[in-house]
């Protein structure tokens, strides 16, 4: 148990620390591309370094929801803070499609009216941001499958990392072809691509905050675990929900035989727990009734 503890807290540490690094490498290459992009002259730099600000205000989002979640349980708030996880992924989902509208606007613009560019230069400190979103989707990388919210914030950088792989391309072959047209172009194919990942993230969205059965979960699957358990005839009135983007909660009514005693019905709810925990169900609560036809109304 103490081990595990120990492990918890160096994840918690390490996604801390995730948040914050990137939080910092971003916000400077924010300033360093949009000073170049004046200097340059370049849109095209200038729309980038928007984006990736408004990345930055999705990380501290998320950093603010992760924290948000780990305080205690208020007399207001008796689940504590966690929804915010899901309502801040909610929010990273619609901030990426508002990004991906911006850069297909900026990108048919600038393919209708191509402007002159320096494409050396724009490929040189694009490639800097390639390196610097790259470094920050590594850090969610191992986190991404267990939290919806990490899974945003690496679906951002991992995002940008494409945005300013495509502004390199571009870059260079406008330098050797003149080809000013390519720019808007990429940004099209580059936009597609950031929208075919954000519809996942943002249906994932939609499901939490709605309090549907999570993803991963079967109901039918958590029906028959508890049936199969020894003592139990029925289960009915189920609902599973989730409560952050990690924890997932469960209520039900549990028909049990009339046969069963105090010791028993003690031994039944730990073992439906148990089997719960496996079903990633971290928190549920038992009706248990008597198999004599009754049950009080439910959902």
């Amino acid at each position: 148990m103490a081990e595990h503890n120990h492990s918890h807290t160096t994840e918690i540490k390490n996604l801390n620390r995730a948040f914050i690094i990137g939080i910092i490498l971003n916000t400077l290459f924010v300033i360093v591309e949009a000073i170049s992009g004046l200097y340059y002259h370049s849109v095209a730099l200038l729309s980038d370094a928007g984006h990736n600000l408004s990345d930055v205000a999705s990380l501290l989002l998320a950093l603010f929801a992760y924290r948000l979640a780990k305080t205690k349980t208020t007399s207001t708030f008796t689940y504590g803070y966690r929804k915010s996880t899901v309502l801040v992924s909610l929010i990273n989902a619609i901030v990426l499609l508002i990004a991906v509208g911006s850069i297909l606007w900026e990108s048919i613009s600038r393919l209708n009216n191509p402007e002159i560019i320096n494409g050396k230069n724009m490929a040189i400190v694009a490639g800097v941001g390639i390196v610097i979103n790259t470094i920050t989707a590594l850090l969610f990388l191992k986190g991404r499958k267990k939290d919806l919210n990490i899974k945003g914030a690496y679906l951002h950088m991992a995002a940008d990392a494409l945005v300013s792989a495509g502004v390199v391309i571009a870059g260079i072959l406008i330098a050797f072809t003149g080809w000013y047209w390519l720019d808007g172009a990429i940004g099209i194919l580059i936009a597609l691509m950031i929208l075919l990942s954000t519809i996942s993230l943002l249906r994932d969205s939609i499901i939490l905050s709605m309090d549907a059965v999570p993803k991963g979960i079967s109901l039918p699957e958590v029906k028959k675990k508890i049936e199969s358990v020894i003592g139990v005839v029925s289960v009915h009135h189920l609902h599973i929900w989730a409560i952050s983007t990690t924890y997932n909660a469960m209520t039900a009514h549990v028909v049990i035989s009339d046969k069963s005693s105090m010791p028993d019905l003690t031994a039944i709810k730990k073992e439906i727990r148990h089997r719960l925990e496996h079903l990633n169900i971290e928190h549920s609560t038992l009706e248990f009734e008597i198999n004599d036809g009754s049950c009080m109304e439910g959902i």
